[in-house]
């Protein structure tokens, strides 16, 4: 049975209406304990900014964190909150007017409990020939600080969104990790140039499954998402794809599998050996 889950959805400015289309989505999988990722923004999509800012939330106080931990809790699942505005606890220094937040990654285990959070680290400041065409994402979201890993029925788990994926050192910086989640709203651009390659390049160099889920297709504000939601083996193997379609994938951990490769091939012990650097 499928332990890893990855919905892809077109997010819209509703967040009534996304999150009424994710549980449509969790009640179509098996009755188990699985660990489930949303993409980026799944909350709130192809708006603006501000819509954004007055979506925010503070940690664990608001309706969106409260019906992520009630589905959590009813459906068994561990859910990876792919990304939610989180307002800063206090003024913070990178943001003197304080009208930023935090792009929070939230986890929430199968009792509700938020487990961790990720605050995205790398953001997306680029400029693209589509048709948005300027990306100032540090405009309205603080950086986050601190890589986050947390311990789950699947062995440790490893927080990534979006953009982070292009950054190999962050994940190096995880140690040994069994499951990379990829929270994403890739562009049709960059998804079709890079994200499969970025995406088997991270599962191979750390012997772990990658689970990434995608925003796709076409948003209010005109935003183009590549889609193609999908899980990667820790051998780089793609174990399930979803196209340009709304809907779910899954694909079964194997421990025995991960501790196969790890012994033929120990990647990170060798690292730890290096002393020509």
């Amino acid at each position: 049975m499928a332990d890893l889950v990855a919905i892809q959805m077109t997010s819209s400015p509703s967040p009534e209406e996304n999150l009424a289309f994710i549980e449509q989505q969790i009640k179509a999988l098996p009755e188990k304990q699985q660990l489930l990722v949303l993409p980026e923004c799944f909350a709130c999509f192809g708006g603006t900014e501000k819509a954004q800012y007055n979506l925010a939330e503070t940690l664990d106080d608001g309706p969106i964190q409260t019906k992520l931990s009630a589905l959590a809790k009813t459906y068994n699942k561990w859910i990876i909150a792919g990304s939610l505005p989180i307002k800063p606890e206090k003024l913070d220094e990178q943001d003197s007017a304080n009208t930023k937040f935090y792009a929070a990654s939230l986890v929430f285990n199968s009792q509700g409990e938020r487990v961790s959070r990720y605050d995205k680290i790398h953001l997306f400041d680029v400029t693209l020939d589509d048709n948005t065409g300027s990306y100032r994402e540090s405009d309205s979201t603080l950086y986050g600080q601190k890589v986050s890993v947390f311990d789950s029925p699947w062995g440790r788990v490893g927080q990534l969104i979006c953009y982070d994926l292009r950054f190999p050192e962050l994940v190096q910086k995880m140690a040994q990790i069994d499951v990379l989640v990829v929270p994403s709203a890739f562009t049709q651009r960059t998804g079709k140039a890079h994200w499969y390659p970025l995406l088997q390049s991270r599962s191979i160099e750390n012997q772990c499954y990658v689970v990434a889920s995608n925003q796709t297709g076409v948003h209010n504000n005109g935003r183009q998402t590549f889609g193609h939601t999908c899980i990667f083996s820790p051998w780089g193997d793609l174990l399930a794809n979803l196209s340009k379609e709304q809907g779910w994938v899954a694909a079964h951990y194997d421990p025995t599998l991960l501790s196969k490769l790890r012994q033929e091939m120990p990647i990170q012990q060798h690292k730890t050996n290096r002393n020509a650097f």
